[in-house]
């Protein structure tokens, strides 16, 4: 399966890749252009604009909506309820994935669920520049991004055979697209969006949709073969070793923790950006710069932190073992916890002296969340790639992205607590959240490392004895 899975035309590379990382990591740039161009302008276009008195009326299917979400809590302000609208949107777009995941193990293949998922999202992005298929258009994109995330993401791992130590290193890589579309989403979808029209950012959205589709459908001769779908007869299904089964389970139940860890990260969209629009000085030279150009800083800071933490890396690997994955998640989660515990530091140190919050810590807490960002999320999505039974690869990289729908959940709920509690306990309150989710990390990397080291199976199945952390030599 090994020879299936890796890429053709092997003497051909991209930064000493696979050349199917190009067109990989450029689709998805793309796709992530056009996913942040709309999630930029979300909230913000929600409370000043959809969620008003004539416009909200115009909705298809609206009333009922609110009335179930509203339910449980009870009547929500306009701020809450565009909190919640967004961290259900944003935790079912990372629900999906499983869904998109045995679609493709079971009947279409990877690529073909792939451009199925750029289709829908098209469509989505397309029906948002329109107020009445609102919550259509949000359908669209979720289901569309469950066909397309996981299943372009295994495809990224499916390029290495197993043990290929730069596994690690391409997905970073592969975050370096993702937040190069990042950055450039807030200046043209939430420049127009804030400046001229909120749909025609949304518009421009959808025409970075249509560019990633291309991309992805002009490369497809450099990528990986399919693996064989599996069979749905009972005598011809999978059946795991018991290591096998042992690793998912803790695949599985490393997910609530990482949740908890991103919850600050995931207010980046939701919200960080209402509380900068009134707490943030954004003056420069007298001029008001537009709140979502905070999150094009924040991808240009991604995108520095991803390439200083490969860099870092490599170099350290040179003079001795690398640091196995789960280790680099550790030092993640630390930094991540030093994020919001350093807007809360700078929001009452402003209120003290009767300022806005200087953009000095604002880019504090961007260097903090992003060096975290670097060591988490590509090297736990290499790390969920890499220890995935073969056959059920998307699937498990599905699963991984549960803990994103966990953290927006989080996201969502809390987020509508901005307006209820003081600024300097709602970051802290994070802070201590994310500085939880690192110690038990710290405890996982003890008693799971062993079970999870890329030398822990032998071809016959049975365990290999696992060195010492220090010298275990693990991918990047």
């Amino acid at each position: 399966m090994t020879s299936a899975l890796s890429a053709p035309e092997q003497g051909k590379t991209f930064l000493g890749h696979p050349q199917g990382l190009a067109y990989l990591a450029f689709a998805e740039t793309w796709e992530r252009f056009s996913f942040y161009g709309m999630q930029t302008l979300l909230v913000l276009y929600m409370v000043s604009q959809l969620l008003t008195p004539g416009h909200v009326e115009n909705v298809f299917g609206f009333a009922a909506f609110r009335s179930l979400l509203e339910g449980p809590f009870g009547r929500m302000s306009e701020p809450a309820l565009a909190s919640a609208i967004f961290g259900l949107y944003a935790s079912a777009v990372y629900l999906t994935p499983i869904l998109g995941g045995l679609l493709a193990d079971q009947w279409l293949g990877r690529r073909r669920t792939v451009i199925l998922g750029g289709v829908l999202m098209t469509i989505g992005h397309f029906l948002m520049a329109f107020e009445q298929p609102f919550l259509l258009a949000l359908i669209c994109m979720v289901l569309g991004a469950g066909c397309f995330k996981g299943n372009i993401a295994s495809q990224v791992g499916a390029l290495y055979a197993p043990g290929d130590q730069r596994r690690a290193d391409a997905f970073q890589v592969f975050y370096l697209g993702i937040n190069a579309g990042a950055i450039c989403a807030p200046l043209v979808c939430g420049t127009l969006g804030e400046t001229v029209g909120w749909h025609y950012g949304f518009a421009a959205a959808g025409v970075g949709m249509v560019v990633g589709l291309l991309v992805y459908i002009t490369g497809r001769r450099h990528l990986p073969d399919d693996p064989p779908v599996l069979k749905r007869a009972p005598k011809d299904r999978v059946r795991l070793t018991g290591r096998e089964v042992r690793v998912m389970a803790l695949l599985v139940g490393m997910l609530p923790v990482f949740a908890v860890g991103l919850v600050a990260n995931q207010q980046l969209g939701n919200a960080y950006l209402l509380w900068a629009r009134d707490a943030v000085d954004r003056t420069v030279f007298g001029h008001t710069l537009p709140v979502t150009w905070l999150l094009t800083f924040q991808g240009v800071m991604t995108v520095l932190s991803l390439s200083v933490s490969v860099a870092f890396w490599r170099a350290w690997s040179r003079r001795r073992p690398a640091p196995t994955e789960l280790t680099k998640i550790v030092i993640g989660m630390g930094l991540l916890c030093a994020a919001p515990l350093t807007l809360a530091i700078g929001t009452a140190f402003s209120a003290s002296i009767g300022v806005k919050v200087s953009p000095i810590w604002v880019a504090a807490f961007a260097t903090f969340n992003e060096l975290g960002f670097a060591n988490v999320l590509p090297v736990a999505l290499a790390l969920y790639a890499r220890a995935a039974p073969p056959a059920f690869g998307s699937t498990i990289v599905g699963v991984y992205y549960l803990q994103l729908v966990g953290a927006n959940l989080l996201a969502g709920w809390m987020g509508g607590w901005l307006d209820k509690i003081p600024a300097v306990q709602f970051w802290l309150l994070h802070a201590g959240m994310v500085g939880a989710s690192a110690v038990v990390f710290v405890i996982i990397r003890q008693l799971g490392r062993s079970l999870l080291a890329p030398s822990a199976a032998r071809a016959d199945g049975k365990p290999m004895p696992f060195p010492p952390l220090r010298g275990s030599g693990s991918a990047h």
